[in-house]
């Protein structure tokens, strides 16, 4: 059984709570938050004890350490872990700042333990299905790859001004999504954004709506859409063009019913919220950290994914402010 301690019990952290408690294989053994009333809560809701971050990282009946904590903490986190030699899944992003990211990687390099980046949306299982069936050579080379993301409202202004922006805190996902299916990094990265949805957002300096390209050594093409508000819905969608076909990955929608009448074709909407609709993706990706530790494998996503997805939303970040196409070597 691996024993877990868990940092972080706001909204994400619970949501890993409950994973953990519910594989057959790990147990939650203690939580930490500087909010001791939710850290509290959640320890007698699953049987766990309360202490401090670092009586939990230097805790020998703990194995492995969650870090879903603010951003801000993740590398610092990730480098006192992995020197008390855990086990560690981190919350993306590594951090807002990329040479801290790079510095982390740096100090953590000769690690034996296993330290994995939560982009949960590899483990979706559609999403998983279309990389297998690429993989498998079921369209032929690829060729244009289109990623949608559509939140359905935007965040608090209040969180917009410490998230790093729409390329390190939502877009992020996607470009590691991109490298997830490419299987590699793009040479150029473009972008384009605006502040469409609410003039506060742009007051603070970010975008709510971006669009970015991504070119690939062989001419290839990826296409990031994201959007801060789409009023049917959490809208989560993956196509790509290949020599002989097309592979799309639909959205998960609320029900399966259609209804068809002269009036038209009606269906129900894509699931609303992020959680309900990665539910699945975050036991799968449990799984998948889980399975790691006792098989002594290599995770699945790594800490060079998690600087390389950050280095992207770096260069898109660059792209937007200046107008010009980025080299992703730039900046990486």
């Amino acid at each position: 059984m691996i024993r877990v301690g868990l940092l972080g019990t706001g909204r994400i952290g619970r949501l890993h709570a409950k994973t953990i408690a519910s594989h057959s294989e790990s147990t939650l053994y203690a939580v930490s938050d500087i909010d001791s009333g939710s850290a509290n809560e959640l320890a007698v809701h699953y049987g766990a004890t309360v202490k401090s971050s670092e009586e939990i990282i230097s805790d020998s009946n703990i194995d492995a350490i969650l870090i879903a904590t603010s951003t801000d903490t993740h590398a610092g986190f990730i480098e006192k872990a992995s020197l008390a030699g855990k086990a560690i899944l981190c919350e993306k992003p590594v951090d807002l700042s990329l040479s801290r990211a790079k510095e982390c990687l740096k100090k953590v390099s000769a690690a034996n333990n296993p330290i994995m980046i939560g982009f949960n949306r590899r483990f979706d299982p559609n999403f998983a299905q279309l990389k297998k069936s690429l993989d498998d050579k079921e369209i032929g080379k690829s060729e244009l790859l289109t990623i949608t993301s559509f939140d359905p409202a935007p965040p608090p202004v209040s969180y917009v001004k410490t998230s790093g922006g729409l390329y390190r805190d939502m877009m992020i996902h996607d470009f590691d999504l991109s490298n997830f299916i490419m299987n590699e990094l793009p040479v150029t990265i473009s972008a384009v954004g605006h502040s469409l949805i609410n003039p506060e957002i742009g007051a603070v300096g970010d975008v709510d709506t971006a669009v970015v390209t991504m070119i690939y050594a062989d001419g290839k093409i990826a296409v990031i859409k994201n959007s801060r508000r789409a009023a049917y819905g959490y809208d989560q969608r993956i196509e790509i063009l290949g020599s002989e076909g097309l592979l799309q990955a639909e959205n998960i929608v609320e029900n399966s019913v259609v209804k068809s009448t002269e009036a038209g074709v009606l269906s129900a909407k894509p699931k609303y919220f992020f959680l309900e609709r990665y539910m699945s993706a975050y036991k799968a990706e449990w799984d998948a950290f889980i399975k790691s530790i006792k098989e002594n494998t290599t995770v699945p996503v790594t800490l060079e994914d998690g600087v390389a997805a950050l280095a992207m939303a770096e260069a898109a970040t660059l792209s937007q402010s200046s107008g010009k196409s980025i080299q992703l070597k730039e900046v990486l």
